[in-house]
């Protein structure tokens, strides 16, 4: 798989700030690609899976940068974002920060703070990207079960011995043992730990206890 250098994206109504900026991090060896609006930006990206993170404006015409982060929040690719402003202010910035937002540095800021931010964004977005790997991963495994194996699963990872589940369903507790047999087979585990890991992981649901 071919491997890239993180990429650092830029966005800034201000040409002045974008040529600077880009100039700092080309220098560290960063890759760098700028934009002057949140629309250009969101059009100009191609590959989200890329390592990368988000230097932002907060206020730009348009849409704000953080109207931009909460459209990303609730994309398929959140991206770790530092905020650089202006005209920031205490609460913009909390706001900003409880969004999950790696920095907030207000203009002029330092090289050494936003080289500092920006390694640690590319951190965590690197952490985040494996998090959304393993989870993918388990995924396929689920896609694999049969409707009834994966209807069980939720009978097993809430702890039901197989008799109850056979009641449950009005099956035989052979036939429940079967299904055990695969699903714990396809999900890849050993133990009903394991399974309860992964399930969890995946954000897949227990059937409500009876007993």
């Amino acid at each position: 798989m071919q491997q890239y250098r993180p990429i650092v994206y830029i966005l800034d109504d201000d040409p002045s700030v974008r040529d600077s900026v880009s100039l700092l991090l080309q220098s560290a060896g960063y890759a760098v690609q700028a934009f002057a609006s949140a629309n250009e930006f969101l059009d100009g990206v191609t590959d989200w899976r890329r390592p990368s993170c988000l230097v932002s404006d907060v206020k730009m015409p348009g849409i704000s940068g953080l109207d931009l982060q909460e459209q990303l929040i609730g994309s398929s690719h959140p991206l770790p974002i530092i905020f650089i402003t202006g005209h920031g202010d205490i609460p913009m910035s909390v706001k900003a920060m409880k969004r999950g937002a790696v920095e907030f540095l207000p203009k002029p800021f330092d090289d050494s703070g936003l080289l500092g931010a920006v390694k640690e964004a590319l951190a965590e977005g690197e952490q985040a990207r494996g998090m959304q790997n393993e989870i993918d991963r388990i995924h396929l495994r689920l896609d694999n079960l049969t409707a009834r194996e994966r209807q069980i699963l939720t009978y097993i990872i809430a702890g039901y011995l197989n008799k109850q589940i056979a009641v449950e369903l009005d099956i035989t507790e052979r036939t429940v043992k079967a299904h055990r047999k695969q699903v714990m087979e396809k999900m890849g585990v050993d133990s009903l730990a394991e399974l309860v890991r992964l399930t969890e992981k995946a954000g897949v649901k227990p059937v409500n206890a009876a007993f």
